[in-house]
């Protein structure tokens, strides 16, 4: 479980216990939250940049638990973006998540998850967690829109009226009820919620795992969220602190 601190707001607006930095241009959230977690920074800063065709964000999150209890934290905020989506997208617009990050919109691939933290002992509280996002907004070939049917963005999906900042304001919104949840409830909601929204769950996927790829069954995952893959007769534990820093979705 991870705590978020009172600190000063920056626009666009966020809850009282979060608080905003905007960067711009190739600033990469994640790299810039960490880079402000090393310095000190509050618990519950949000670190966001609104490109014209791609929007990231990223949370600064102080761990009071291991780093493998602390990892629940990547679904929760997972099922933040689902929310915020939910309530700011058209009805007919699907969000589901994969379990190494990827963002999937009405079905192809639209953004990813990220994490990394402070120390990788997964046994160990680490000082900082840092959990972002980055959705593609508009095509990535503009002229040329749906080349790829696996791949997509929000104006593709129909979300044209869906604004950046509102979705960053409702993402941090919504996800700070989600830790607010897992705080007091533990991960049976996170659990149940998520699993209705997971990518692949009961089917056979290849993952992408510490620059291997594996190839099995997703038959669900234990209480830590680690993935439990069947292939063949064995079972696997896929830990969720393997994904800290990876590029794979």
């Amino acid at each position: 479980m991870c705590r978020v601190m009172l600190g000063p707001q920056d626009n666009p607006q966020f809850p009282p216990l979060l608080q905003g930095v905007r960067v711009k241009g190739a600033i990469d959230p994640v790299a810039k939250g960490c880079a402000l977690a090393e310095l000190g920074c509050d618990a519950g800063t949000v670190v966001y940049n609104l490109a014209a065709d791609r929007m990231s964000t990223a949370i600064v999150l102080a761990p009071e638990v291991s780093l493998e209890d602390s990892m629940a934290a990547l679904p929760v905020c997972g099922l933040g973006l689902q929310n915020a989506l939910g309530a700011l997208a058209p009805p007919e617009v699907s969000v589901h998540l994969g379990w190494t990050g990827g963002i999937f919109v009405n079905g192809a691939r639209c953004g990813r998850f990220r994490s990394d933290c402070s120390d990788r002992d997964p046994d160990a509280v680490p000082s900082w967690l840092v959990i972002g996002f980055e959705l593609q907004v508009i095509p990535v070939d503009a002229e040329s829109p749906g080349l790829d049917p696996n791949r997509t963005s929000l104006f593709e999906e129909g979300c044209v009226n869906v604004s950046p900042t509102d979705l960053v304001e409702s993402w941090a919104r919504h996800t700070l009820v989600w830790i607010n949840r897992w705080t007091e409830e533990g991960t049976v909601a996170v659990h149940r919620e998520w699993k209705g929204i997971a990518r692949g769950l009961g089917e056979e996927i290849t993952v992408g795992w510490r620059g291997r790829s594996l190839e099995g069954i997703f038959l669900g995952v234990d209480e830590r969220f680690g993935m439990l893959l069947r292939q063949r007769r064995d079972t696997q534990l896929l830990p969720l602190s393997g994904l800290l820093a990876s590029d794979r979705n």
